[in-house]
């Protein structure tokens, strides 16, 4: 998976030049969606990388407010781009959830199967 660049400046722009690429990443509502083709545990990789890339932003965000000097309306900014990275992190974290419970469901699932599996071959072979 490709490095996303992040779009927010580094000398404190307005809100609409402040988002994040890690905010883009996932787009609007992936909530919930599984994508076509890929393995939970590759969802699951994905999204690890995603929250990682954004609590890093989140970082960088928390290090600037607190040692430069801004004006009112930058610090503002920043601070609008701290609660969305929160509130993405918060979302990804949510949906890596349910993709974690998804996989321990398919993980006993494919137990289960393998136990039936030597079960049948057991009472065949007798």
């Amino acid at each position: 998976m490709a490095a996303a660049a992040r779009t927010w400046p580094l000398s404190g722009g307005g809100a609409e030049e402040a988002a994040c690429a890690c905010a883009a990443a996932a787009g609007p509502g992936t909530m919930g969606r599984r994508r076509e083709g890929l393995s939970v545990a590759r969802e699951i990789d994905g999204l690890e990388e995603k929250l990682a890339h954004c609590r890093q932003s989140m970082e960088e965000v928390d290090l600037k407010l607190r040692r430069e000097k801004l004006s009112p309306e930058g610090r503002k900014s920043l601070e609008r781009e701290r609660n969305l990275l929160m509130t993405k992190a918060d979302n990804y974290e949510k949906e890596l959830s349910a993709l974690r419970k998804e996989n321990r469901k398919n993980a006993a699932l494919a137990v289960a199967m393998g136990l039936l599996i030597a079960l049948i071959y057991a009472c065949w072979t007798m």
